[in-house]
């Protein structure tokens, strides 16, 4: 096992704090986005803008919460399991590490093109109601393909990257490594067209192997 001195610890710690913080902002996205305000269910985007004008204060706060605020730490857990791992593969774990760093960096675009773009749907809905509509129709595909609606490219691969070296190393328990897999398979298989609902599968699970991997990171101990 690799030694980790009081620094190395505090690092860790740090990632477990932000591993844990992605989990509960999946846990408050999905009811949110699919019950509370039902934005798949909007279909055309006179629907879509209905649902922005009369949410737009929540809508607002949770594209923060959960794509601004979750890119960020989602960096800083990143790095954290950069530290953690990368004596066992360095090369791997730079690559992985720099995708990781792109889909953080994607998120935030993600959730600051969409409240932008909603703050700007709203001031022109009280002026031209059309015109507003199909203005939205050109800010959501940039906002829901730096989000990932095109499939979990980069989050899948940095998954699948860390669980494998992770997995060969033996420094995390096996089964959290072979959760990873999956997950990480499931992101990249998203890709597919026909196969876009499994990014469902990649987020539900992602939730356990955050929390889990939260209390790996807070349980580290000093070995030296």
């Amino acid at each position: 096992m690799e030694k980790i001195n009081r620094k190395g610890v505090i690092q860790q710690k740090v990632g477990g704090v932000a591993a844990l913080y992605l989990a509960l902002a999946y846990l408050a996205a999905m009811p949110y986005f699919l019950i509370v305000v039902d934005y798949p269910g909007a279909i055309t985007s006179r629907d879509k803008v209905v649902l922005i004008l009369g949410n737009f204060p929540s809508m607002y706060a949770m594209y923060l919460v959960t794509y601004v605020l979750f890119g960020l730490l989602l960096g800083v857990l990143a790095l954290a399991l950069y530290d953690r791992l990368r004596i066992h593969a360095p090369v791997v774990m730079r690559i992985a590490t720099a995708i990781g760093l792109l889909w953080a960096s994607t998120l935030v675009a993600s959730g600051m093109v969409f409240n932008y773009g909603m703050g700007v749907i709203v001031a022109l809905a009280e002026i031209d109601l059309v015109q507003a509509q199909q203005t939205w129709q050109a800010i959501e595909p940039v906002a829901m393909g730096l989000g990932g609606a095109g499939g979990e490219l980069l989050g899948g691969l940095w998954v699948l990257l860390v669980s494998s070296v992770a997995l060969r190393s033996g420094s995390l328990p096996k089964l959290l490594d072979w959760l990873g897999m999956v997950i990480g398979v499931a992101g990249l298989v998203s890709v597919i067209p026909v196969l876009h609902d499994v990014g469902m599968v990649f987020g539900i699970l992602q939730i356990l192997w955050l929390v889990w991997f939260g209390v790996v990171l807070l349980t580290t101990k000093q070995t030296n």
